[in-house]
């Protein structure tokens, strides 16, 4: 995942894909959105201010909140507007693999006529 200007190190846990799947229609910038991006509070608040978090934030009286679909597209968790699939790349991993069941595929046999 790129790194967003101003970005400081993690402090709290990520949350897991699985985590980030099964949340409401809207979510708090904090805690869901920043630890979903990796995000410490204050930057989380600080960027969001600023018009600079990649998806659109919607002031909700004093709170302010995020579309879980807009946070899903933007991690590559949905298929993109056009209809397309996310892509992903290898090693690219956020160490979410084992906590969504990922497992790696067999390897392919090969016959007697291909193995020569």
């Amino acid at each position: 995942m790129a790194r967003l200007a101003g970005e400081r190190r993690m402090t709290a846990s990520a949350l897991s894909i699985a985590e980030i799947l099964d949340q409401p229609a809207l979510v708090p910038l904090w805690p869901t959105v920043g630890k979903a991006l990796g995000l410490a509070e204050s930057t989380t608040y600080q960027l969001a201010a600023q018009g600079r978090l990649p998806i659109e934030v919607i002031p909700l009286g004093r709170r302010r909140v995020a579309r879980s679909v807009d946070l899903q597209r933007f991690l590559g968790l949905l298929p993109q507007e056009n209809g397309t699939a996310p892509t992903y790349q290898a090693g690219a991993s956020a160490g979410n693999d084992e906590e969504a069941g990922y497992q790696p595929a067999s390897p392919v046999e090969q016959s007697a006529a291909t193995a020569k």
